[in-house]
């Protein structure tokens, strides 16, 4: 009898710990997609407040150690990134938009690669350019913040000869 009820309790831990494993896999893929979505989130943010020339919002997603490469190959400091978005600095801003998303998350770290589709209104004419960004992200507790960013210019396409 002592056995018997030893072999059920066994089964009752395995059983157990077998639904427990199944739900933590289940789980898993919705942790994945509400990191991708509050990465690009956090990407989105960061666009918006280089457009509104933002300082306090450009800090708080950042990281200490963020740096970024510009689009002339200039790499840049956190500190020099700040400094350059300060309001008094602020000219006319174009629309950014965040398109062709792709975010892949490996634990607490997270790399975004867009393109950024901007329309600049220059002397009344609008102006279509576009940049390719990889943003790079690191969870800190509950909030992811960028580590870096990397800008690249998207050559406009010629026209078919």
């Amino acid at each position: 009898m002592k056995h018997n009820s030893l072999q059920n309790h066994r089964l009752s831990l395995i059983s157990a710990m077998a639904a427990f494993a199944l739900s933590a896999t289940v789980a898993l893929p919705a942790l994945a997609a509400d990191d991708q979505a509050d990465v690009l989130s956090l990407v989105r943010q960061h666009v918006a407040a280089q457009t509104q020339f933002d300082v306090p919002a450009l800090a708080a997603l950042t990281a200490d150690n963020y740096v970024e490469v510009s689009p002339m190959g200039e790499v840049d400091t956190r500190e020099k990134m700040l400094a350059f978005y300060a309001p008094e600095k602020k000219t006319a801003t174009p629309v950014i938009t965040v398109e062709e998303p792709l975010v892949r998350v490996s634990g607490d770290t997270a790399v975004l690669i867009g393109k950024l589709a901007i329309s600049v209104n220059a002397g009344g004419q609008q102006r279509q350019m576009a940049m390719r960004a990889s943003y790079v992200a690191v969870k800190q507790g509950q909030a992811w913040k960028l580590m870096s960013a990397q800008y690249t210019g998207i050559a406009p396409k010629r026209p078919a000869q």
